[in-house]
């Protein structure tokens, strides 16, 4: 069973953050907010990695 959020939340920072921390599968957004999205996204699996950007050179 894949669990996601669509709609303003799916585009929010803080929400993407929260969604990746209890284990959803997907966010949805509006086409405008994707790149704000995916950044974010990005942003909190290196987060959530416990890896620094520094250790992959």
């Amino acid at each position: 069973l894949e669990v996601g959020i669509c709609g303003e939340h799916g585009g929010d920072p803080e929400s993407i953050e929260w969604c990746h921390i209890i284990g959803n599968n997907y966010v949805s957004c509006s086409p405008f907010r994707v790149p704000i999205a995916r950044l974010a996204a990005a942003h909190v699996a290196l987060k959530h990695s416990g890896k620094s950007v520094a250790e992959d050179k």
